[in-house]
């Protein structure tokens, strides 16, 4: 059963991920976030080893 987490959201990041949201054809405010998430390691590993790198799921043993 995978974990849920909810961010408190406060209106003005609510506003962004709603943008984020529309402005990718996403469905929920939740795959707004993660898609941000995403987005800003990618960039971050980039920066750091000079390429990019896949990011896949990570499950544990019980999954």
């Amino acid at each position: 059963m995978p974990h849920e987490f909810r961010l408190a959201l406060d209106e003005e990041l609510d506003t962004q991920l709603e943008a984020v949201r529309q402005q990718q054809g996403l469905e929920t405010l939740d795959q707004a976030a993660e898609w941000l998430t995403r987005r800003r390691l990618r960039k971050g590993t980039a920066s750091l080893t000079g390429r990019g790198r896949a990011l896949y799921e990570i499950r544990g043993p019980s999954d």
